[in-house]
């Protein structure tokens, strides 16, 4: 096809409340060594948009200063060296930035096919949720089938994939949410227990849960008045992993019990990540969540569908917390 010198975009200009979303124009992204270009179809809305927006995560020195990290969409260009697409192919992918726009550049790599069945929109809302679980919980949590786990946020996109993997790996997944809404839907995913963290205070529930000995293993975006919680909450040898916080990160702890559990502290963000790192977790997801995928065990849950010039809508809709699962943007459609 032939490639328009210019695209739509949405522009967050200087940082700001929602509203300062605005559609705008720009050039399309030339392409470096080992990129492709995709044409997107569906975008996807995640708390680090909301945070780069408001000024709070700017991007890595060399990705895209438009918001937005995953996408799916047709690739219409190649890079040099690009070996593993080839026009015309359908992919999701995890992006460095730029999906927030009717074209993205991406490092062949951290894409992936289109599991089989999957519509545009469900693919779209795969990849930014799947790496993050997969990295935190299973290559650097180490979970395993029998073990326990609590996930903090459980009705987000993050925790209902974190609840659906776990499950599928044969976990025991206990969960904390706001309201009976949310209890319902992490049930519905795999949850063996939702916590109402309104109404129960989590760390005894779990100590009940598990005979007082704990769960083996914490994925937390809170931080803040969890963190001691937290500590309390897991067993002999478990693993606390933060990816966000969503209260401050700088808070009072006593770590006595780090050491007389033998606790494990450990985070990560993504998008810092080399593309290398990213490549090696496409590659474990193709080959370990794609087929759980495709076989309908496990799938996202999207919530609400927006246009792309309306995404300060997705962003005020996402900070007030009231979603259950991914809020996505149609850029081109299926």
């Amino acid at each position: 096809m032939s490639l328009p010198h210019t695209m739509h975009f949405v522009d967050h200009g200087t940082g700001g409340g929602p509203e300062v979303l605005k559609p705008s124009t720009c050039a399309t992204p030339t392409l470096k060594a080992g990129e492709v270009l995709v044409k997107v179809a569906y975008a996807g809305v995640n708390r680090p948009d909301c945070l780069q927006r408001s000024g709070r995560y700017p991007p890595p020195p060399g990705a895209s200063t438009i918001a937005g990290l995953e996408v799916s969409g047709e690739v219409v260009a190649l890079g040099e060296g690009v070996t593993q697409w080839r026009l015309g192919d359908k992919l999701c992918a995890l992006t460095n930035g730029g999906a927030y726009a009717e074209f993205v550049a991406v490092p062949e790599g951290q894409a992936l096919p289109i599991p089989k069945g999957f519509s545009m929109l469900q693919a779209a809302a795969l990849p930014e949720n799947f790496f993050t679980v997969w990295t935190n919980v299973f290559q650097r949590g180490k979970l395993k089938s029998g073990e326990t786990i609590l996930v903090h946020g459980g009705s987000s996109g993050i925790g209902l994939t974190a609840i659906q993997l776990a499950h599928a790996f044969d976990a025991k997944v206990f969960c904390t949410v706001g309201n009976s809404d949310k209890v319902a839907a992490c049930l519905k995913a795999g949850a063996h227990t939702a916590i109402n963290y309104n109404t129960q205070d989590f760390v005894e529930e779990v100590l009940q849960l598990t005979e007082q000995k704990g769960v083996n293993a914490i994925l937390d975006m809170v931080g803040g008045s969890y963190m001691q919680r937290n500590l309390r909450a897991l067993a002999i040898e478990g693993r606390l992993l933060q990816i966000a916080f969503l209260q401050p990160s700088k808070v009072e702890v006593d770590w006595v019990s780090l050491m007389t559990k033998r606790l494990t502290f450990t985070g990560s963000t993504l998008r810092p990540r080399s593309a290398q790192d990213k490549a090696q977790i496409a590659s474990e997801l193709h080959a370990q969540v794609w087929p759980l995928l495709e076989a309908g065990k496990v799938k996202p849950i999207i919530h609400q569908v927006f246009d792309l010039k309306d995404a300060a809508q997705a962003h005020a809709l996402m900070e007030t917390s009231q979603h259950i699962g991914k809020i996505m943007l149609t850029v081109a459609g299926e």
